[in-house]
């Protein structure tokens, strides 16, 4: 993906609810004004939005974001899932990207630096990982996947990379090839890429999960200070004239805590869980950042990643209420094994690059809760919906009596309490996925409220 500053929210809306100009300038001061003050403001981007990718494009304008990130690309030449869009190789010196990335990845650069923003290849995520540890496992193969990533740079104007491991010594999508010394490797990897002439002054970061990354034991590292000092994540845009300043930083990516893997239906991203009861913390912004600080990656090196969508969940009337009530939702109700459709958005059924059978996503991105009805145009629950806001995790709950579908998400309450979170913490900012995911700002007016004044 490419980390962009461009317009997140109001480009990205498929349904076109941008801003006026009018808001569009007031936003754009917003921006400048919180970017100045040293923070990231980071957008994901979805390369798999192939139908709506040239149209943002072409409709972009600055408004809140100082980066905005676009999906994953193919990483180190081997063959990875199709859902990467990648055409690679099993040469790992070779990073190869699908004929539409050559195609839309210079307009995305393009479209970045005529806003006075920086573009940036993120390698990696959910399907992209499966030979990370290979890439890295010996001082060799660094070498040539330090050139590899460099050979991109270079060819498209890149300011810098983002890696998304997921995860270094623990497993992801099923299949990937994981070692003990994952995370050892993936430092001196970075530090290779420091120390290279041509990365020295790049924009190196990387998106992580809730916990430090897992050491050779296999449990989260109590020291990844040494990350810190290689990881640099810009933390604002370079208008004209304006010099703003480089901070290593990390995106701690506080989403799917729960999902159809869960025992009940929970917080998709929330923000606390030390006030939830035992067996429901499974981890949250306020447990990540503590345990990231801890290990010692200082809090303004870090940026918390949050969702502009949300997991549905097929739950009977019986289990969702909370009786005599018939419209009081239940906190974490067990749900069905069916998993409801989602939004236009949604991933399909399908295999995934292990073989293995994967079921429908459920995910509603915010203007498809819009689009379905569960939300009217102000964000607020529609009539004939129910609506529970859960005080402790920081998560509004959307239930359809009709339809039984329950869907966990962010709304602009539960954005306006992470961005206040964000500002007591002192933490760099904040990343959202993903850039279409909003409606008409609504989240973003929202995150970015508690920041001004930082």
């Amino acid at each position: 993906m490419v980390i962009l500053v461009l317009c997140c929210g109001s480009a990205g809306d498929p349904a076109g609810h941008r801003s006026s100009g009018r808001a569009s300038e007031f936003q754009h001061e917003r921006r400048e004004h919180i970017c100045q003050s040293g923070h990231s403001l980071v957008c994901w981007m979805a390369r798999n939005r192939l139908s709506t990718i040239k149209r943002q494009l072409e409709q972009i304008h600055v408004s809140y974001i100082c980066i905005c990130v676009r999906t994953f690309t193919g990483s180190f030449g081997y063959s990875l899932s199709e859902s990467c869009h990648s055409t690679t190789t099993t040469n790992v010196s070779e990073i190869s990207l699908e004929d539409s990335d050559q195609e839309l990845l210079p307009v995305f650069v393009q479209a970045a630096h005529d806003n006075q923003v920086m573009a940036i290849l993120s390698i990696g995520g959910w399907t992209g990982s499966q030979y990370f540890s290979t890439a890295v496992a010996t001082p060799e193969n660094q070498t040539l996947f330090v050139q590899a990533a460099l050979d991109l740079v270079r060819t498209y104007g890149l300011d810098g990379l983002e890696f998304d491991w997921e995860y270094p010594n623990k497993q992801g999508v099923g299949c990937n090839t994981i070692s003990p010394d994952d995370s050892a490797n993936f430092l001196s990897f970075l530090q290779a890429l420091r120390q290279d002439p041509d990365g020295a002054n790049l924009t190196l970061s990387a998106a992580v999960s809730i916990t430090p990354f897992a050491g050779a034991d296999g449990t989260p590292m109590a020291d990844v200070s040494d990350f810190a000092q290689v990881l640099n994540y810009i933390g604002a845009c370079h208008p004209p004239a304006i010099e703003y300043p480089l901070t290593p930083r990390a995106e701690v990516m506080n989403y799917d805590v729960w999902g159809s893997w869960s025992a009940a239906v929970g917080p998709n991203a929330p923000l606390n869980d030390t006030c939830a009861p035992a067996p429901d913390q499974d981890g949250s912004a306020v447990s990540a950042v503590q345990a990231w600080t801890a290990a010692g990656f200082p809090a303004h090196q870090i940026v918390l990643g949050v969702a502009s969508y949300g997991h549905s969940f097929s739950v009977p009337a019986s289990s969702a209420v909370v009786a005599p009530s018939t419209s009081t939702l239940a906190a974490y109700p067990p749900f069905a094994s069916a998993q409801p459709p989602g939004d236009a958005w949604d991933g399909g059924a399908g295999v995934d690059q292990c073989g293995n059978p994967v079921a429908a996503g459920g995910i509603f991105d915010f203007w498809g809760l819009v689009d379905g009805g569960f939300l009217d145009a102000n964000g607020s629950a529609a009539p004939g919906i129910d609506y529970r806001y859960d005080n402790c995790s920081e998560t509004p709950y959307v239930y359809n009596p009709t339809s039984q579908v329950m869907i966990s998400y962010d709304d602009a309450t539960s954005f306006a309490a992470k961005g206040q979170f964000i500002a007591d913490m002192g933490l760099a900012g904040f990343a959202m996925w993903e850039a279409g995911g909003d409606y008409g700002d609504i989240l973003l007016d929202a995150i970015t409220l508690p920041l001004q004044g930082m």
